[in-house]
């Protein structure tokens, strides 16, 4: 069962419908979950307020303002103290570079997807990490070719209410 039980149909409805379209109008988003302006703007800010919704972006297509190369790396550190693991998720906050950056079990200890102009940025980022002496032991870097599916998950699959 869901962690959040206090969100109803309609509420996993505004939020799936933000996922899909960030820029819908009030008046839309109302007639979209099938509710009426007033009471779906309370909900909208109740959620914002609550934290459900944390922003409102665009989705960029890169590859048509600049030649961009996505890389997922795996990284696992040398050591595992809780202290190593701080040092190299602050370290790896400061780098822009690193868009996305997931703790994982399993053999790794981080996945990270980098967004580089080209190999040759990415090996030097690369080598910088590796010079700052932020505990990495080993990685494996693997070339995005052609980016498949992006998309936000369906909130009412997740949580058993289909």
């Amino acid at each position: 069962m869901s962690k959040n039980t206090e969100l109803d149909r309609f509420d996993l409805a505004i939020l799936q419908t933000l996922q899909e379209n960030g820029r819908i109008t009030k008046v839309a988003l109302a007639e979209a979950v099938h509710l009426s302006p007033s009471p779906c703007l309370e909900r909208l800010k109740r959620l914002e307020k609550a934290g459900y919704i944390t922003a409102y972006r665009a989705r960029v297509d890169l590859r048509r303002i600049t030649s961009v190369t996505e890389i997922f790396v795996e990284v696992t550190l040398a050591s595992h103290q809780a202290a190593d693991f701080r040092q190299f998720e602050a370290a790896i906050m400061e780098v822009p570079e690193i868009v996305e950056c997931a703790a994982t079990g399993g053999g790794i200890d981080y996945m990270l997807k980098l967004v580089v102009h080209d190999i040759d940025a990415y090996q030097r980022l690369m080598d910088r990490l590796l010079e700052a002496g932020i505990g990495i032991d080993r990685y494996f870097g693997y070339v995005v070719t052609k980016p498949i599916k992006s998309r936000a998950p369906d909130l009412s699959r997740l949580i058993g209410r289909e």
